[in-house]
């Protein structure tokens, strides 16, 4: 992170003291030196002084040739001085080789700055010294009595060397630098401790050589120069592939879709990766800027609050892909101190440069899509018109509520209907209706408790979702709330109209979920309503669906085994073209005394009486039956059957599946499973593999009512699915209602998104088909093209076809060849444009 500028006075401090320090305890060393150096240890002769000159020459030498690592703005040096320093510790005084010492690397650094010729002068200094006055405590003498035997205490010296130039330098240069002194420490270690060893051999050989015969001193120049360079290299093969080690980090580190995360990523790892001592990123696009280091970032937008930046390098590259055409803004790299980047550096900027580039327009792309993708869920999720939530939200909330297990207190439904709401809209207009509806949502939303979900469902029926009662009775108090707040006129335009509901309350049922709850709220308000009453409750005594599916519960053992139920089929057609691209299955019972019953009042009890697995594969079974018949016509129709969400917990119910297509011999493609009510049912690892297995098996599926709250955007995540269909209830409201055009509109965005097949059930006229094909929807279902009948029925009907064409149920919106003008907001569904993957060429 860029330092403040207290810490940067702060750090500026601490490293002046240290070297203070280093060139004080130099300076004592100097002073406590020259005396014995120019008395008792003073050089006798002429080659004593020629000795002394040439220690200080090959100190200043081994100065000058040195293997530089950069760390940030700060170069750090890697030099022979400590070899040539404990060479002259060996042959001559202490003293005066602390004195040589000072005049080589003065002579050595004149083209540094003052304080760093001081720090490296009193650096050097105490290195001579400690290396002298190791040698000194284990009686050293020059030429010692033996070649090999000096090499302990050489040994021991050069380590005090080494250990004090270490000591003393990394401090500073951490300092300096802004780094960790113990990752200063730890940075190369092996390759310093081998470029030790390789020069204290090389002082060892000079000083055999020097006792043994000084004219082949002459070979330890080139000796040294090559293992100087061999050790250079060495340190630029190792610094540049932890380099790319780096880059390659880095780059992967950006590969997140959260813009304030790229930079964030982008900030730590260019500082690190560059030894930089401050980044900055400026994105062109809603003038955003970045600014940190390797410690964390300092974030703003514009000029208020900008941090300072750090005084000296700034190394700028463009923010641009490979080809150059996207530029998004700039990185720049700030260093405290003069630095020039190699070429390799210089590289590896533009590649993570263009890298950052990648990940920015990623990130900027998905944020885009997320707001979208909000947009489009807010919209599917609530009333365009008063702003309330709609269907769809209340049946998702509700199931969540009452699938929660250990929820707080009891939960009920008011389900409230206006009256003579349809006298408003024919006199006064539908603008003043809305304005109606709009005043009585706020006054609902008023009146409603903070965990409450106020909706409304359609046309003039609002719902209220009451959570967390203390008691059943509790909720028509609640209600009587809420119609209170309805009995004060409503001014419109100055006039002042009286509203009068209904309203129907219900408890959370034991079985049946939100929809059974939503039903049986339904009931109490159209009791309310026969009986002139402002509010009716629940009583399931007085509701005959109830007691008729309890009566036919008993009765299923019986019908099963009986073979008492049929099954029907009802095209799914192309919307544009008119052709039938699958037929959905549906389940009746031929009971002998009632007659043909419908589904919905037998289902449920099915799915309760444990005869679910004999019922679903007999209507599996007359399913596959009548697409193998079909296929036989020449009529290439995929079945659709619905799935019951105890099936899907079913393991084995993948295996039966799979049997009965190859006992019919037809393709898994042919088949469509429909699925509803699974919302609860997705967070079941069960579930996931059942679907999972039939999905890689070949077997479609598809999710059925679409936008009622059976289906979710999470499920979506979970199930892979090939389809969705657009529950009738929306098909019917969308001319009136824009909250349900809306959800039509917002399926339609999504199936494209998602590349699935979007069909719309309940299609009952050519303007509701040509407005769904005009949103981009490519099938539907419903009477305009055909009731459900049975197999043969719809077989002679392909037979027949529309017009005389066969497979045709409906004539073409557009004829042959004809110039087809698209409305403005025509858009496509699924896949290939309008025509679904399974239809028939």
């Amino acid at each position: 992170m860029t330092l403040p500028p207290r810490r940067e006075n702060e750090t500026d401090r601490r490293l002046l003291l240290l070297i203070g320090l280093v060139v004080v305890l130099a300076s004592l060393i100097v002073v406590t030196a020259l005396r014995p150096a120019l008395t008792s240890a003073a050089p006798r002769s002429a080659n004593d002084a020629a000795g002394l000159v040439m220690v200080a020459f090959m100190i200043a030498v081994g100065t000058l040739v040195k293997a530089r690592v950069r760390i940030r703005s700060t170069t750090h040096s890697i030099s022979w001085n400590e070899t040539a320093i404990v060479i002259g510790v060996a042959i001559a005084p202490t003293s005066w080789v602390v004195l040589c010492t000072a005049v080589g690397i003065f002579l050595a650094s004149l083209r540094l700055s003052a304080i760093k010729v001081a720090f490296g002068v009193g650096k050097n200094v105490i290195v001579a010294w400690g290396a002298g006055t190791a040698l000194t405590a284990m009686s050293w003498t020059w030429p010692p009595s033996g070649g090999w035997r000096m090499v302990v205490p050489l040994g021991v010296a050069y380590l005090v060397a080494a250990l004090l130039d270490d000591l003393l330098a990394i401090p500073v240069i951490a300092l300096a630098s802004g780094t960790k002194i113990a990752r200063n420490f730890r940075s190369n270690l092996d390759l310093r401790l081998g470029g030790f060893a390789v020069r204290f051999l090389v002082a060892v050989c000079t000083l055999l050589i020097l006792q043994a015969a000084p004219r082949f001193l002459l070979a330890v120049p080139p000796l040294v120069l090559s293992l100087h360079l061999a050790y250079s290299a060495r340190i630029r093969a190792r610094t540049e592939q932890q380099a790319w080690q780096r880059l390659a980090r880095a780059t992967d580190a950006l590969n997140v879709v959260d813009l304030d995360k790229v930079l964030a990523t982008a900030v730590t790892q260019a500082a690190e990766l560059f030894s930089a001592d401050q980044v900055e990123i400026e994105l062109r696009d809603g003038a955003r800027t970045v600014r940190g280091g390797a410690d964390g970032v300092i974030a703003y937008d514009g000029p208020d609050g900008e941090p300072a930046p750090v005084d000296g390098t700034v190394v700028p590259a463009p923010l641009e892909g490979h080809d150059r055409t996207a530029d998004v803004g700039v990185l720049r790299l700030r260093f405290r101190g003069p630095v020039q980047l190699s070429e390799r550096e210089r590289y590896t900027l533009r590649t993570f440069a263009s890298a950052l580039c990648t990940a920015v327009r990623n990130a900027q792309a998905y944020a885009e899509l997320a707001r979208v993708a909000d947009e489009h869920a807010y919209a599917a999720s609530h009333d365009a018109l008063t702003g309330l939530a709609n269907r769809r939200q209340l049946l998702e909330q509700g199931t969540e509520q009452l699938s929660t297990k250990h929820a707080d207190g009891v939960t009920a439904l008011v389900l409230i209907d206006l009256n003579h709401f349809k006298e408003v809209n024919d006199t006064l207009g539908h603008a003043a209706g809305d304005q109606v509806l709009v005043q009585v949502a706020e006054r609902l939303r008023d009146a409603a408790q903070g965990d409450d979900l106020v909706a409304r469902l359609g046309g003039d029926e609002f719902a209220v979702l009451l959570r967390g009662l203390p008691a059943p009775a509790v909720a028509a108090h609640r209600a009587e709330t809420l119609l209170a707040a309805l009995h004060q006129p409503i001014d419109l335009d100055g006039m002042r109209i009286s509203v009068e509901a209904s309203g129907g309350i219900a408890a959370a049922p034991a079985a049946g979920g939100m929809p059974e709850l939503l039903r049986r709220a339904d009931v109490a308000m159209y009791q309310a309503k026969r009986a002139g009453q402002r509010i009716s409750t629940y009583a399931p005594t007085r509701d005959t669906a109830d007691l008729n599916r309890l009566t036919l519960g008993g009765e299923l053992p019986r019908a099963v085994a009986d073979h008492e139920f049929t099954v029907n089929f009802q095209p799914i057609v192309d919307l544009s073209t008119g052709e039938i691209v699958s037929a959905e299955a549906l389940a009746r019972w031929h009971h002998p005394t009632h007659g043909l019953i419908d589904p919905l009042r037998f289902l449920e009890a099915v799915e309760r009486s444990g005869l679910l697995p004999a019922f679903a594969e007999a209507i599996l079974d007359q399913a596959l039956i009548a697409a193998k018949t079909w296929r036989e016509a020449g009529f290439d129709v995929p079945v659709a059957v619905n799935v019951s969400p105890r099936s899907l917990l079913d393991a084995r119910f993948p295996g039966s599946v799979l049997a009965r297509l190859r006992a019919h011999d037809l393709p898994p493609d042919q088949l469509v499973l429909e699925l509803t009510e699974t919302l609860t049912l997705s967070q079941l690892d069960v579930v996931d593999r059942v679907l999972s297995r039939l999905r890689d098996e070949g077997v479609r599926l598809a999710l059925d009512d679409f936008g009622t709250g059976y289906s979710s955007l999470s499920l979506l995540s979970r199930i892979p699915v090939h389809e969705l269909k657009i529950d009738k209830s929306f098909v019917t409201a969308m001319a009136t209602s824009t909250e349900a055009a809306a959800v039509i509109r917002s399926t339609v965005d999504l199936g494209r998104s998602l590349d699935l097949t979007v069909v719309a059930e309940g299609v009952e006229s050519e303007p509701q088909r040509q407005a769904l094909w005009q949103l981009g929807c490519a099938a539907g279902q419903g009477h305009l093209f055909a009731r459900p009948m049975p197999a043969g029925m719809l077989l002679a009907a392909l037979h027949r076809g529309a017009g005389g064409s066969p497979g045709l149920l409906a004539p073409p919106l557009h004829d042959a060849g004809a110039v087809i003008r698209l409305a403005p907001g025509r858009r496509t569904g699924g896949r290939g444009r309008d025509r679904l993957p399974h239809q028939p060429a």
